[in-house]
């Protein structure tokens, strides 16, 4: 009976936010694409690789999942170099990102929808062979259809947010039928651990393994020379300092370029990047920052490296995908949102790993365990206003012996707590 009410208000629920969906997939562009994937309807030539069976199935939501993922692939594939990879996402961003990594005889689709018959379809077609969900990924009807098959089911990164974690506990009689049927659940911290074992995981499959975000970027000369010939051609000279604004959100873009504005009295020369979570939100960020006098200009405007742009704008408006750690790796200071106006925050270690003096706001729930670590390190600061990320933002500008060790810090941090993933894998497929 729990079953049939869950699937019930499923398809109430997804019938109802269908309009959204739809409309979303209009603005982003690319979710039409393969979009019966989800429903687990497949072209031929996708359906007939599916049907070799045999891959291990990772499923990533998200951006933010998705690198976490190709690092597991990468990992398993190390110990078992034999495996076949089926990676499913959630998003057109996240999948276009994968589409440039993911190549045969690994294969890429969408999710397909959490409703009995598109995952009985999904699972009878590919037959897998084992399925790791990344970080907080718990679908019934996907678990249940594992269980059932005989796959063995694992939670990788697993983390289990404030907000989260009070939803799942009034789902509680849902979270304790689902969580004893996985093999293994792998916690980034120990408030993780006991938050699913409370939920109802049994306590001897949970471990604490840290958080596989810390894996350092696997080119980061590469990244930082990426970004300086983009903004070589965006009018910036070499000996500039830049800052970059990461993965902002609504309200924080107004606030940025205030700050910038505070900051160039101070540093003239001193150039800006912003890079806002979602890129279909570029054109009305870009007609808000021009309202207000200054020179806009989106990255997607420079093809490639491009041509110089001549005189630098004001602002330099990243609506692309994939590069925001080029930027990082480029920047002097960065800046990570969704923690100033919004709530959760985004990967702080990402310019962590690249040594970079990082700023956030403070509401970063979803990276509570990285944030103490970093701050602890102090490796990262927290602002609560403009004013203090403004006066935060200067004093770092200021002092490079400051940054430059903050930056030290940060990368120190990141490369001790590495090797999550490692330490995933060898539960899983015993010692290398």
């Amino acid at each position: 009976m729990i079953w049939w009410v869950y699937n019930a208000i499923f398809a109430v629920f997804f019938t109802l936010a269908a309009p959204q969906y739809l409309l979303r997939m209009r603005r982003r562009g690319g979710y039409r694409r393969d979009f019966g994937q989800r429903f687990a309807r497949y072209r031929p030539e996708v359906r007939a690789a599916l049907a070799e069976g045999g891959r291990v199935w990772i499923h990533a939501v998200s951006v933010g999942e998705l690198f976490v993922a190709l690092n597991f692939m990468g990992e398993w594939r190390r110990r078992r170099p034999e495996t076949r990879f089926l990676l499913s996402v959630n998003t057109s961003t996240a999948h276009a990102i994968a589409r440039e990594r993911v190549a045969a005889p690994d294969l890429l689709v969408y999710f397909p929808l959490d409703f009995p018959g598109v995952q009985r379809r999904f699972f009878r077609l590919a037959k897998p062979e084992a399925v790791a969900l990344m970080e907080c990924e718990f679908w019934p009807n996907l678990i249940r259809r594992a269980h059932r098959a005989g796959v063995p089911l694992y939670l990788v990164n697993g983390r289990v947010s404030d907000a989260s974690f009070r939803g799942y506990r009034r789902l509680r009689f849902l979270a304790r039928r689902l969580l004893p049927l996985f093999e293994g659940l792998f916690a980034q911290t120990e408030t993780d651990r006991e938050r699913l074992v409370a939920l109802g995981a049994p306590a001897e499959r949970v471990r604490t393994v840290g958080s596989a975000k810390y894996e350092l970027p696997a080119d980061p000369d590469g990244a930082r020379a990426r970004a300086a010939a983009v903004l070589r051609a965006a009018g910036f000279d070499e000996g500039d300092p830049v800052w970059v604004a990461g993965s902002t959100w609504p309200g924080e873009e107004t606030m940025a370029c205030e700050v910038h504005r505070a900051a160039r009295e101070r540093f003239p020369r001193l150039r800006f990047a912003l890079a806002p979570r979602h890129v279909e939100r570029a054109a009305d960020i870009e007609s808000e920052i021009a309202a207000r006098g200054w020179r806009v200009l989106r990255r997607s405007a420079l093809r490639g490296a491009g041509t110089a742009a001549g005189t630098p704008p004001d602002v330099l408006l990243l609506d692309t995908t994939g590069e925001l750690k080029d930027f990082y790796a480029a920047a002097d200071v960065v800046f990570v949102g969704k923690s100033l106006a919004a709530r959760g925050g985004q990967n702080p270690i990402e310019p962590a790993a690249l040594g970079k003096a990082t700023l956030c706001g403070p509401h970063m729930g979803n990276f509570r365990g990285v944030v103490e670590d970093l701050r602890a390190a102090g490796a990262l600061s927290v602002v609560h206003s403009a004013e203090e990320w403004t006066a935060e933002l200067i004093r770092l500008l200021g002092d490079s012996a400051m940054r430059l060790e903050m930056g030290r810090r940060a990368a120190a941090l990141v490369r001790s707590k590495s090797g999550a993933l490692a330490r995933t894998m060898a539960w899983i497929a015993g010692p290398a």
